[in-house]
């Protein structure tokens, strides 16, 4: 596969819906061609510690940003049907299908791929298949894990190696 969108989404809370920040990598002909980072309001519009600690996000960062149904109205027409790709793809086609049912939007039709699941295949021997481990095996330095554009940089160089 060499034409995607690697995805990756931060949430505010234990809810999936509360996507509080989004990143996405185009990929087209095995070569990154455009890249997209975006802080979101979320929903539901509070933020626990615990996801605070992982990615440093807080509401002062997102009570001014865009509402979701904003962020997909300018992000659709650009993802069109390319398959999407992230890794640990339950955790953000998650977070996709649950922010669009809050919505009130349509189900996303996109194919969806997980990066972990083909790195444990590909790299059986790795000590863990986390993003940070693949991302280092595959030669990408990921300097600010949980950092949406971050991590789904690291998604889409994995998956240029593992697809």
């Amino acid at each position: 596969m060499d034409t995607f969108v690697a995805i990756d989404f931060e949430t505010a809370n234990r809810e999936r819906s509360s996507v509080c920040s989004i990143g996405l990598v185009f990929v087209e002909g095995g070569q990154i061609t455009d890249t997209y980072y975006r802080l979101i309001r979320p929903l539901p519009n509070y933020y626990s510690r615990f996801n605070t600690e992982v990615h440093g996000l807080t509401a002062r960062d997102t009570n001014t940003a865009a509402s979701f149904d904003e962020v997909w109205r300018e992000l659709l027409p650009r993802i069109g049907s390319l398959p999407l790709v992230a890794h640990n793809s339950s955790f953000d086609e998650g977070c996709l299908r649950a922010v669009l049912a809050a919505y009130g939007l349509p189900p996303h039709q996109n194919a969806f791929f997980c990066t972990c699941r083909q790195a444990r295949r590909v790299f059986p021997r790795l000590p863990n298949h986390r993003l940070d481990t693949v991302a280092r095996h595959v030669g990408y330095r990921l300097d600010h894990h949980h950092h949406a554009l971050a991590d789904a940089e690291a998604c889409a160089y994995i998956a240029l190696r593992v697809f």
